[in-house]
């Protein structure tokens, strides 16, 4: 026990033992900069220098147009535009498959080939649902003062559990 505390008591004195850095004129010998300095201190301003060098390097790399030219990961823009063309993909084929069936069924009308007596239920669903008109609701003046009727009953009712 006695010779590890005679270590960590020599390890304390040489990290907390204050030596002087000097920088001269090798010509003149004229002292130009004194700084005196632990090890301790010289450790702890090292690992505090590389610590911020890191940060400042990965916020730089993260948040700046830098990182794309890592592998691996992509511009904003490419993603924006790989989604917007994915979309317009996605309606193009729906487009497309919608005018093969019409131009099927226009062939049936041409040939001959109908059958009267077989209707498709999906298909008129379908053209209902695709012929849809935008419609622009408006409460009418009934539905504003059953509105107002609504929220004033709500307003007496607040009012009563206040009280209670």
């Amino acid at each position: 026990m006695s010779e590890k505390r005679l270590k960590n008591k020599l390890l304390k004195k040489r990290l907390f033992t204050k030596n002087r850095l000097i920088i001269l004129n090798e010509d003149t010998f004229e002292e130009i900069f004194s700084l005196k300095l632990t090890l301790m201190n010289v450790f702890v301003v090292a690992t505090i220098g590389a610590i911020l060098i890191i940060t400042v390097t990965t916020f730089i790399i993260a948040f700046t147009p830098l990182r794309e030219y890592i592998p691996g990961y992509t511009s904003s823009k490419l993603k924006k535009n790989a989604t917007e063309l994915a979309l317009k993909s996605d309606s193009l084929a729906f487009a497309i498959k919608k005018n093969e069936i019409y131009l099927e069924s226009i062939k049936k009308v041409l040939n001959g080939d109908l059958e009267y007596a077989k209707v498709n239920k999906d298909s008129i669903l379908a053209i209902s649902v695709d012929t849809l008109p935008d419609l622009k609701l408006t409460a009418t003046e009934d539905e504003l003062n059953l509105r107002k009727e609504v929220s004033e009953k709500e307003k007496k009712d607040k009012k009563m559990e206040k009280r209670n």
